[in-house]
């Protein structure tokens, strides 16, 4: 594969039939951060607000959370996009108007739902009336959604009139249901407005993935409104079909949601909008191995704590794998990674390889706590550590002072002697009261449904329970991890980057950002064909696995067949030398680059000049 990456300077320019217009873009996740859209909307600032420049603002709702720390009002009305929230003000809305603190800088309005809420009924009721979509009373998100939309259509009708008095166009741009009810109001009213609606994944999709095995091969067969009203969800179907088929261009972030858009919408994309990256905040180029090696040795630290106490295996000859995401035990594929790691365990004890596989779940599950013997294993390896550092500063010192004095034999003198015997006890004694007889618990949280999760009966039945004879290990960490977290110490990114392989073989991705962020890290991963991320890396990479993008084929075929794969593929990558593994993760960041918004931003600007001409 030639990877013909364009330089960052080399900034797309926006294209000349959209040089007088004015774009804003609306989702639940602008100054909220809450899952993957979250990431397209933050990481594609840079590059619109580079080729939109004043002409670009993003339009989100404050719902409970403190947007302090990341927005920074303007005071200057100034502009349509000042005027507008202006003259929203002056009706009496509390409107904040200013920029994002991201990279970019986009002018930003957010709009405080909470003063809408007592239209809540009104809209009810006018929805239904009007559009025929029956929202749940007892649905709180339903509620919120509708608040948005009431103030998103006012601000929209003050925005439209202040474009229109200096001639100029708008362009409004909707992420998922949460925000795109306004599009209805839109095309009801006529406003001179284009409106595109981009859909990241579809709810009875969702739902169906996770309730059939045979999803994609049954595809076709689906109804949307009875699967919606089975799953509790017609509401949000209802709002996803019906703002799908009135927004001037429809788009999705790739083939494999498109499938769902012609079955549960009832109309196709105009346009595939893959989902990138900002690049630059993630590769390191020629530091990249430095920093696995940092960070290898801060997992380094908790693995110890975790195990050595009763199975020690060699740190030179470990291998850290992991898989992170929303718990969806089949959407997310942790029951075929379960599997696979099972076969895994097998085959490496077969073959008698020396490495050792350590396996990390990362998910959030609710927890009572921390289990108290995972932290007090961490909290006894705190205190060895700083017991070695006593004697080596102890023994740093004398030996000097030895070497100082020496005046015959020029030996190394004995060590042992140059150790107080008050640091030999605290040593002896701390060692003591760590090592035991039981094997490292699977799970580091005590869960609150411990009997019922998924991830933890499987184990359980495999078994695959860190016995000190099994090859692979497994951590099951039910949280996220930041530098909060009192068992690692160190963010997501960073713990990321001290793995070796992600794996991620979801059963239902619409997209799948973390292989993606895998690679930008210089970090190997293994994704699906079902995945909108993988389903484009098969397309357009044929050689994508010796960049560090593994792809493993689940379409019409059986779970169990799948699995051997998957275990097959992971037990490749064990036998890798140390340097074919450093090559791969520089070769994995020269993949990413082809998912930088200045790749892929074309395919938003293809959908916004479709809509001006529709």
């Amino acid at each position: 594969m030639s990877l013909e990456i364009q330089p960052k300077e080399n900034l797309p320019s926006r294209p000349k039939k959209l040089n007088s217009i004015y774009l804003i873009e609306s989702a639940w996740e602008v100054c909220n951060q809450l899952g993957g859209i979250y990431t397209v909307i933050r990481s594609k600032v840079p590059v619109m607000t580079a080729q939109w420049e004043e002409r670009y603002c993003l339009l989100g709702p404050i719902i409970d959370q403190d947007v302090s720390a990341e927005f920074d009002p303007i005071d200057e009305l100034t502009g349509p996009y000042g005027k507008a929230v202006e003259r929203m003000r002056e009706l009496g809305h509390d409107v904040l108007y200013g920029t994002w603190l991201v990279t970019g800088r986009p002018q930003t309005v957010l709009l405080k739902i909470s003063e809408s809420m007592h239209k809540s009924e009104g809209n009810r009721y006018r929805l239904e009336k009007e559009f025929g979509i029956n929202i749940y009373a007892d649905d709180d998100l339903q509620k919120n959604v509708i608040a948005f939309a009431d103030l998103t259509n006012i601000f929209i009708n003050l925005l439209a009139e202040e474009i229109t008095k200096a001639r100029k166009k708008l362009i409004t741009h909707f992420h998922e249901w949460m925000a795109s009810l306004p599009i209805l109001d839109i095309q009801k009213n006529k406003l001179p407005v284009k409106t595109v609606f981009t859909t990241h994944a579809t709810s009875i999709g969702r739902y169906l993935a996770m309730n059939d095995e045979n999803f994609y091969t049954s595809l076709h067969k689906y109804h949307w409104k009875q699967h919606a009203e089975h799953f509790h969800i017609l509401p949000i179907a209802q709002i996803e079909r019906f703002c799908a088929q009135a927004s001037t261009i429809l788009t999705t972030v790739s083939e494999v949601t498109a499938k769902e858009c012609k079955v549960f919408f009832g109309r196709e994309p105009d346009e595939i909008t893959p989902n990138g990256l900002n690049i630059t905040r993630f590769v390191a180029y020629h530091e990249v191995q430095n920093l696995h090696q940092e960070y290898k040795s801060e997992i380094h630290e908790f693995v110890m704590g975790h195990f050595f106490h009763s199975c020690p295996f060699d740190l030179d000859d470990v291998l850290y794998f992991f898989t992170s995401g929303r718990y969806e035990f089949k959407n997310k594929g942790y029951d075929l990674t379960l599997h696979a790691l099972t076969l895994l365990n097998e085959m490496m004890k077969k073959a008698k390889l020396k490495q050792t596989v350590v396996m990390f779940f990362i998910t959030r599950k609710p927890t009572w706590s921390i289990n108290p013997v995972v932290l007090q294993s961490r909290g006894v390896m705190n205190e060895i550590r700083n017991t070695c550092r006593e004697i080596e500063d102890q023994i740093g010192d004398k030996m000097f002072y030895a070497a100082a004095a020496e005046q015959e034999d020029f030996r190394l003198p004995d060590i042992n002697l140059m150790v107080e015997d008050h640091l030999k006890l605290k040593y002896r004694r701390i060692l003591q009261s760590w090592k035991s007889d039981n094997w490292p618990i699977v799970v580091t949280h005590n869960l609150k449904d411990n009997d019922n999760d998924e991830i933890l009966n499987y184990l359980r039945n495999a078994p695959l329970v860190n016995n000190p004879k099994d090859k692979v290990k497994v951590v099951y960490h039910p949280d996220f991890i930041d530098t909060t977290n009192p068992l690692f110490g160190m963010d997501y990114g960073e713990f990321v980057r001290g793995c070796h392989l992600g794996i991620f073989p979801s059963f239902y991705e619409p997209w799948g950002y973390t292989p993606l962020e895998c690679l930008a890290r210089g970090v190997p991963a293994i994704t699906s064909d079902y995945t909108g991320f993988g389903d484009y890396v098969g397309t357009y990479f044929p050689d994508h696995e010796d960049y560090g993008a593994y792809l493993l084929t689940r379409h019409k075929r059986k779970p169990e067949t799948v699995a051997k794969d998957l275990a097959i593929k992971m037990f490749n990558f064990i036998q890798l030398s140390r340097r074919d593994r450093m090559v791969q993760r520089n070769k994995s960041e020269d993949l990413s680059e082809n998912f930088d918004w200045t790749q892929l931003v074309k395919h938003y600007n293809a959908a916004y000049e479709q809509a001006l001409l529709s």
